[in-house]
């Protein structure tokens, strides 16, 4: 009863509101003052259902990019577009956004526990336990978590599960997507990894470019395979193979290979 009462609480818009507002005004300067960050296709987000869409995107850090995400969620539902300018908006916020995250990570500072009351979904990452490497696949309540919430918010995940740039995509995302049918919005970011550290919201260096970029739903055929579904996700990011071989780190070391 009590962990019900508890669960309720903490989905409430006052709470939810209270901890997008203390962490959007802590975080908006190092977003637009002290970085550089350019916004594209916050046109796709407009006329979006407040339920059953989900938003899969490559990852940079532990929580800088899903802050900047609920920024501009809460900067679309004041109409705002392709910026954040002035953030009035976070005094009204738009609550209806979850978020998958390691369980280990939403418990390691007072920072990740805050924001975890601003709708994390804490999975366990079965496969890591103190950074060792257990058993692959997400916990199924996890999954019914994840589809729970769903039917009700926007959901942001990330399918490679890690930091790591072109870390293959996990199939987790792909089952989600096939069992729920949800509007799948791709987002590209970069520029997190060099402005911010990792694990918080400590400046590395200031004056940096920080791109997101929303692109258009995809066009998923919920009856294909897993594997395909996952495919498609993952070049959608920009982390597939295809992307990596494009990419300048690759070019540099078929340079360096010839001399």
């Amino acid at each position: 009863m009590l962990n019900k009462i508890t669960t309720f609480f903490k989905e409430t818009k006052i709470v939810k509101g209270f901890v997008y507002f203390i962490i959007g005004m802590v975080s908006y300067p190092g977003l637009v003052i002290f970085n550089k960050l350019k916004i594209s296709g916050m046109e796709n987000l407009q006329n979006l259902p407040k339920r059953n869409v989900l938003f899969v995107s490559n990852h940079q850090t532990y929580f800088a990019e899903v802050i900047t995400f609920i920024h501009i969620f809460c900067a679309v539902s004041w109409r705002k577009k392709n910026k954040l300018g002035t953030p009035y908006y976070l005094l009204w916020p738009f609550t209806k956004v979850k978020y998958v995250a390691a369980e280990e990570t939403m418990k390691s500072n007072w920072l990740s526990k805050l924001f975890s009351l601003g709708g994390a979904i804490a999975v366990k990452r079965t496969w890591r336990t103190e950074g060792k490497e257990v058993r692959k696949g997400l916990d199924p309540s996890d999954t019914r978590n994840i589809n729970t919430a769903l039917e009700k918010n926007w959901v942001i995940t990330f399918p490679q599960g890690t930091t790591k740039p072109f870390a293959p995509g996990r199939k987790g995302t792909a089952h989600i997507i096939k069992n729920n049918h949800p509007i799948v919005i791709p987002v590209v970011i970069n520029g997190f990894w060099r402005a911010f550290t990792k694990k918080g919201l400590t400046y590395k260096k200031v004056g940096t470019p920080l791109t997101i970029r929303f692109k258009a739903p995809l066009e998923i055929d919920y009856t294909g395979s897993v594997e395909q579904i996952l495919d498609q996700v993952m070049d959608a990011i920009e982390q597939s193979k295809d992307y990596m071989l494009k990419g300048k780190h690759h070019a540099m070391k078929l340079v360096e290979n010839k001399a």
